[in-house]
């Protein structure tokens, strides 16, 4: 008997009878039903998030916000209510919590009443988060709490991006306003520049004018104690012309005392003369002498009067010089005294100039050093003045000269600095598309093990009459093949025209899909001849364990050490990633590194099957004779 006889036999059995046929209808249909309705109902429930009812309260009171007042909670709930990303219901906390646990809410997002004050509490000195409160139940549904997470911290960065946009801007905007006072105040500093530097000049002239008065108060000095020490001789010798001077006004009125006496005495000889003449005339007269004679006579008296008057004259002329002499030896001696009374007080005087010339020269050498110190300090001043309106203007560089808008838009930028540009090498079409590899695949398996439950593995009237093992044995892998075909074409119908997935690669889909289906069936002909009924539950724990290690929701390395390893050994897992790379586009090298584990584990299950069957040919042991729990 040939193999496609074979085939037809077993065939014309599973079809012999109505029943037969609808069991064979039904198991067929097993992989569509289980592939094809559970990726129906998960084929994008991301996108009908907006049907998950949650209860949001508002319990926020609101307060000052950079210089306005808000109330944040308001403003995140009406933007909650039209993002419409959820079905929110605005209840109180009681509300909230009658709902959560009535199932009527899958959770629960609270702002509680000082969000808006907490939020504000970061320009004070005690700043503190603001909370968003996340009440679940996982009785309701776990995932919806895992949702409410996310949703939450959507929330949570949605209320940052608000804030951080407003705190931004109002910096931006204060920076903008210190770049302008920065540089009004380098203008100022540049004003005081000037004016210290033109005080710097005025207090150089000073320092000059201080030195060449110090330099002059220092010869004042010298010249007030050199006019000191003359003013004190020349008191000395004042005193002593005084004493001199006092001398000779008493020598002079002697002198003119004896003068007036020799004067009067001159006077009257003076004036006795021509009485004198008269009475010599008068006695020559009488002595008998005649004119002639007393002329004689006469004649040589008359020289002698005229020499006494000249001497008369003389000596009144010598007594007027001596009285003049005397009274200007008086005034002498009076002025001198005056003189060197004024001497004396000229000479405390200058004394005191020197005094006051010194204390004066002290000073002005004091207002020497500090004149230096000042303009020495000013021209300091000057530099640090410079230095600072530089640094000013350097300052006021480094800030930026933005416009109004370019502020707005960094502030947004601050409040969402990193963007996320989606570059996908392949992308799969919705959340249903992402798990179809891994749950047709999963429904390639159920739908061959479900086959196992009414085709007979080996006939064993073919193992006695053919005694040719590689014939039973393909012939018993090609009716579990031929029908699990037929599941995989199904399923695919179902994905690509039902559900609307889409296949970069449709036929190469459809080849991966055949290929894990003849190679599941492979697997557990060799299971089912090798353990007979035990055979097929171990199949159903290989299911199991390939459920885990395929690596069809979360990433196989999240695995345990232990199933990570499966993971490269049980094809579920190559089937998965061919049906990927075909199904989305992706590295076809590695499809068909997939395809040839498959082809791997087809033939390698095939020739443990062979084995199998030749034992069986030519050793039968007791369980052979014994009937099978599956037919």
């Amino acid at each position: 008997m040939k193999i496609p006889a074979l085939f037809a036999a077993e065939l014309r059995r599973l079809t012999s009878t109505r029943m037969r046929v609808i069991a064979l209808i039904a198991l067929i249909l097993v992989p569509v039903l289980y592939g094809g309705l559970y990726l129906w109902a998960n084929q994008d429930p991301y996108g009908n998030l907006s049907e998950v009812p949650v209860a949001l309260v508002v319990q926020d009171k609101g307060a000052t916000l950079n210089g306005t007042d808000r109330n944040l909670g308001d403003e995140v709930a009406d933007s909650l209510l039209d993002d419409g990303s959820f079905d929110w219901h605005v209840v109180d906390a009681a509300g909230a919590r009658t709902g959560l646990d009535d199932g009527a809410f899958d959770f629960a997002v609270t702002l509680p009443g000082d969000f808006t004050s907490a939020v504000a509490s970061i320009s004070s000195s005690t700043p503190r988060q603001a909370e968003i409160d996340l009440t679940t139940n996982d009785a309701n549904n776990y995932l919806a709490s895992t949702i409410g997470t996310q949703a939450v911290q959507r929330i949570r960065t949605t209320v940052t991006e608000k804030v951080v946009r407003e705190a931004g801007l109002t910096m931006l905007d204060a920076l903008n306003t210190v770049r302008v006072k920065l540089i009004d105040a380098a203008d100022g500093a540049s004003t005081l520049t000037d004016g210290l530097g033109s005080a710097g000049d005025g207090a150089d002239t000073l320092a000059d004018g201080a030195a060449t008065l110090a330099t002059g108060t220092t010869k004042l000095t010298t010249g007030a104690n050199s006019l000191a020490s003359g003013v004190d001789t020349l008191a000395g010798g004042l005193r002593s012309l005084t004493s001199g001077a006092e001398q000779v006004s008493g020598g002079t009125a002697k002198l003119r005392s004896v003068a007036d006496r020799v004067g009067s005495a001159s006077d009257r000889v003076s004036t006795a003369v021509p009485t004198l003449r008269k009475d010599l005339t008068a006695a020559l007269t009488k002595q008998g002498l005649d004119a002639t004679q007393i002329a004689d006579v006469l004649e040589v008296v008359d020289p002698i009067g005229a020499r006494v008057e000249k001497l008369d004259s003389r000596v009144q002329q010598a007594v007027a010089q001596i009285d003049k002499l005397d009274d200007g030896a008086a005034q002498v001696a009076s002025g001198s005294a005056k003189l060197a009374t004024g001497a004396a007080t000229a000479a405390t005087g200058a004394h005191t100039l020197a005094d006051g010339a010194k204390s004066a020269d002290a000073g002005a050498h004091k207002l020497d050093n500090g004149a230096h110190t000042l303009a020495s300090g000013i021209h300091k001043l000057d530099d640090g003045a410079a230095k600072l309106r530089d640094g000013l203007r350097e300052g006021a560089a480094k800030l930026p000269d933005d416009s109004a808008k370019t502020r707005a838009a960094q502030s947004s930028t601050l409040a969402d600095p990193v963007g996320i540009t989606a570059d996908s090498v392949t992308e799969a079409q919705n959340y249903g598309a992402g798990l179809a590899p891994f749950f047709a695949a999963l429904a390639g398996w159920i739908g061959i093990y479900a086959l196992f439950l009414i085709v007979k593995p080996i006939s064993r009237r073919a193992v006695t009459g053919l005694r040719s093992p590689i014939r039973v044995a393909i012939a018993g892998w090609l009716t579990p093949a031929a029908l699990g075909a037929v599941q995989m074409i199904s399923l695919f119908g179902v994905l690509s025209i039902t559900l609307g997935f889409s296949f970069t690669h449709p036929l190469p889909t459809l080849g991966i899909l055949l290929l894990a289906s003849a190679t599941f069936a492979a697997i557990i002909l060799a299971l089912n001849v090798w353990l007979g009924s035990v055979g097929q539950f171990v199949g159903l724990v290989l299911m199991v364990l390939q459920l885990v290690t395929a690596g069809g929701t979360f990433p196989w390395q999240t695995l345990p050490a232990p199933l990570a390893a499966l993971h490269h050994v049980l094809p579920m897992g190559y089937v998965v990633d061919a049906m990927r790379q075909v199904m989305y586009g992706g590295v076809a090298g590695r499809a068909w590194t997939d395809a040839a584990v498959l082809a791997t584990w087809l033939v390698g299950a095939l020739l443990v099957a062979i084995v199998g069957v030749t034992r069986m040919t030519f050793r039968r042991t007791m369980r052979d004779l014994q009937p099978s729990l599956i037919g």
